[in-house]
This record gives C-alpha cells, structure tokens and sequence, in this order.
C-alpha cells in the first residue's frame, strides 16, 4: 500500500489543542438545507404572487376607492414579503468561502525532456524549474511544484467550458471554481529516479507525459509508470505531447503505439489526450479529463495527522538581524489526518548527533498553502509548516525524508528495515531491459520509503524475505510499499518492490 492508502494507526493519540477541532464558522461556506432549499423555493413563489397583486392594486388605486379593510390586508402581504426576503437567502457560494489549499496532489511523469515541466506551466502558468542548474541545463533536478484552479464556465459547451481563468476566453463569463489542484512535477532523467520515486509517494494521480516525436516507449516512460505500479497508483492520464512537431500520419502511428504500450500496463484503461503544450492546444480536454478521472481522493480528518517532508529549508534572507530571524520550514504532504497552528509535533527520524539520532520536537507557528495562509491544513496539495526550529537545520533539505506527526502517534523509526520483496522480471528503466536476479547476501540496495531515499546493506535474504541495515534510518509503518533499486551499469535501476514487516529500531538521543 501506498502511504495514502494505509490504515488509521491503532496507537494511543495526543489530544489535539482546541485550534484543531474547532474551526471559525466566519470561514464556512455559507450552505442551506434541503429543507431550507424548499422553503425558500416556496417562499419565492408566494412572494412573487404577492408582488403581483401589490403591483396590480398599486395600478388601479387612483381608478378604484380602496376600502380600508383591503389596505390593511395589503399591508399585511407587503410585511410579510420584507421579512421572508430578510430571513431566507439562495446566494451562490463563493469562491473565497472555499478553504484556501489545494484538494489533490497530481504528479508530472514521463522520459527527460518530453514536456512535463511546460505543461506544468500551460496548467498553472508557472514554470516548475526554477533552480539555477535546472535552467542551465534544460531539465528538471529537483522535485517541482505549482498550483492553480481548475473553473468552468456555466455558458460554454464542454471541453471549452474548461479553464483555469476567472473570466471565459469564449464568451466573458465568469467563471465557477471547481477544484484547487497542486502539481508536482518529476525529474525525467534516469540518474534522478530516486527523486522522482519520492515524489511519487506524495502523488494522488499521475499524468504520465509522451512525446509524439519519439519512439514509445522510452526507458523512464517504463520505469516511471512500473513506479505506479509499485506505489499502487491507479488513476492515470496518458498525454500525447509535441504532436505540433509531426505530421497527422505520424501523430496517428504514434498514438497507436501509444495504446498498444500502455494496454499491457495498469494504465491500460486511460484516456490518451492529444495535446502541444507549448501552444496550449487541447488543454481544456485535459482539464476536463483531470476532473472526470482524477478524483479528490476521501480524507479520514479524524486519525493522527502524518505529513512527508519532500522540501525543508531556511527563509531568512542572509544578514537578517537576529531579532527577526524566523524559524525553519519544512514542505510536503499531510497523508491523513490535519494539523493546525499551535500544534506541537515531532519530526522524525530527526537529525544525526554522534552516532544516533535524535528526535525534533517543536510547535507550528503558521501553515501556508500556495494560495495563502491557514490555520488548519488537510490532506491535499503542499503545505509549508513554519516552526520554531533552527533555520540551520531546515536549510538546503537536510529534513527531506522526514515524516512529522503527534510523538505519541509517529510511525517506529529503523536502523534496519525487514521486509517482503517483489521483484520485476526485467529491469525496464534501461535499454537491454536486462533480467532481474535474486537479491543477494550483503549487497547495496536503495529502497524509496515515503520521501525518504536511503542505502543499505543487506544482512538477510531468504524466501523473498530481506533484511537491509541502512545508512539513513527511516520513518515508516508496518505494511506500506517501498521501492526497490539496484545499481546497474552505475545507475540506480528500479528492480522491485516490498512490503515492511519488522526491523531494529533506531536508536534515538
């Protein structure tokens, strides 16, 4: 199981401060029962009648003496008519009454340079590369992030009714809000596929990116849908990107091929979007797909809270003043549960002093989305949690990795990780797609736990039972998935996957 998917912990909770039961009913959506719905409908219509005879009378009083027992009667609709109108209510909900964060983590995967970053921008109109290497070089290194809304226009036809703007480009409607999204977009080259496996533990949906102009598949176009597989990720869109750069015949062949790689796959039953994201051709039929395909997955908002650190880092500006230095960040997803302001959480497996390590407890003091601050946050998009840490220690990402929860709720932390091993039969993220061998006696593996990428040693195979001591302790339950990978032709290769069962705890200062 993936980490979204695993069961609410059976372990004693801390009792959360008030701030994370209780949220401010100014910030509710404003919503009507349907038993208000109807009297309000009724309401409506009686109130419509009596503007009508009101009307009338108004017309004929010259023509016609009014006795004063119909001015009374008259007088006594009118009231009524002022007080339902102040009592009862159908205003649409508006779009700032919705919580400020994302639903729904959606990841960009695919081959180096086959357009996830660019389309990532055509969806958010933010280009996700914004390291100075990751400029330099035309690729993605690092995990990238973006935000936007996904709207609909009440007027226009599907998919043009589809977009991300607030007034139509059809027709000058505005628009209706219909999800915030997050996307998280993964480096495509294959020395980067550790850090696209832990990016893939924070994903609800995938859209897998193909270039029309290449032969399908590619080695990370395999490798990255078998990572999928391996996270038990089922809710993919496949798009055709680029077809602007072929023919129609060769867009038609390519597409074909397209199918016919993917029908053999967990993907085999996705809609495959034709698209040039660079022009922003079809991505109204992509939005539409996304809303249709990719579901915000249920939230269980009453286990303790868990979040994946995917980014950690320092916010201060160099020279800052001592009295204003703010304390460390760290960014990821919250897997199940919520936290808010005020909380005090602990981040573990922690830091390393001496030769163990040693958990960090502290207290959020602000939580942000990428569309503004809050003071409860749920499972859906990246969220930054402010502490009051040492930004010495958030800084560069040295907290990737982490997970952050109530002490008395975290998942064990290991020093040796046991578990059950399923291994593909053929290495796909190269091109001799080279067999799989049996995981050996004292052998390096690099397991995928969450965020977390470590290597190790492996102290125990035996009947597909493995026991690797690490390098870098980890945070993990019992039953979830980790990803495999074997250093092949000096290359970690995606060779398997496995399912925790036991292992020594660290120890922790």
């Amino acid at each position: 199981m993936s980490p979204r998917k695993k069961k609410a912990l059976t372990s004693k909770t801390k009792a959360a401060p008030a701030k994370s039961t209780e949220v401010d009913s100014s910030k509710l959506p404003k919503t009507t029962t349907k038993k208000t719905t109807k009297t309000t409908k009724a309401t409506a219509t009686k109130g419509k009648k009596t503007a009508t005879k009101i009307t009338t009378k108004a017309k004929t009083k010259k023509a016609v003496k009014t006795t004063p027992a119909k001015e009374k009667k008259a007088a006594a609709k009118k009231t009524t008519k002022t007080a339902t109108k102040k009592k009862t209510s159908t205003r649409p909900k508006k779009t700032d009454e919705i919580p400020n964060q994302a639903e729904i983590s959606l990841g960009m995967i695919g081959h180096v340079d086959h357009g996830k970053s660019t389309l990532t921008q055509a969806l958010t109109g933010k280009f996700p590369d914004t390291h100075s290497e990751e400029i330099r070089r035309g690729i993605s290194i690092r995990l990238g992030y973006a935000e936007t809304e996904f709207r609909e226009c009440v007027k226009c036809e599907a998919p043009t009714k589809y977009t991300t703007k607030k007034v139509c480009a059809n027709c000058g409607k505005e628009t209706v809000l219909l999800r915030r999204v997050a996307f998280v977009d993964a480096p495509g080259h294959e020395v980067l596929m550790a850090t696209m496996l832990s990016g893939a533990s924070i994903m609800d949906g995938a859209i897998l990116v193909v270039a029309a102009n290449e032969r399908v598949p590619m080695p990370q176009t395999r490798e990255h849908l078998a990572a999928m597989d391996i996270i038990g990720m089922e809710k993919v869109i496949v798009c055709q990107n680029k077809i602007e750069l072929v023919t129609e015949k060769e867009a038609v062949t390519n597409f074909k091929d397209l199918k016919k790689f993917i029908s053999t796959t967990s993907a085999k039953k996705s809609p495959v979007i034709p698209i040039s994201a660079v022009h922003h051709s079809n991505i109204d039929l992509l939005i539409q797909n996304i809303e249709e395909n990719l579901p915000t997955p249920p939230r269980d908002a009453d286990i303790p809270p868990q979040m994946l650190i995917a980014r950690s880092f320092d916010v201060n500006k160099p020279g800052q003043s001592p009295g204003k230095l703010q304390g460390g960040v760290v960014g990821g997803s919250i897997i199940q549960g919520k936290f808010s302001v005020g909380d005090d959480i602990q981040i573990r497996p922690g830091v390393r002093r001496g030769n163990k390590y040693k958990f960090l407890n502290t207290k959020i003091v602000s939580l942000r989305s990428g569309f503004g601050e809050l003071d409860t946050a749920h499972p859906g998009g990246l969220i930054g949690i402010g502490t009051n840490l040492d930004p010495a220690l958030t800084k560069s990402d040295m907290l990737v990795g982490n997970v952050v929860g109530y002490s008395d709720s975290l998942p064990p932390s290991w020093d040796t990780l046991e578990f059950e091993s399923h291994l593909m039969e053929r290495v796909v993220g190269s091109e001799s797609q080279s067999t799989v061998q049996n995981i050996e006696m004292h052998e390096n593996l690099m397991l995928s736990v969450g965020t977390a990428k470590t290597v190790g040693k492996v102290v125990m195979a035996a009947k597909g039972n493995v026991a690797v001591s690490l390098r870098l302790p980890v945070c993990a339950e019992t039953g979830i998935r980790i990803a495999i990978s074997r250093q092949i032709d000096r290359r970690w290769r995606l060779i398997g996957w496995g399912t925790v069962t036991s292992g020594k705890e660290q120890r922790a200062g």
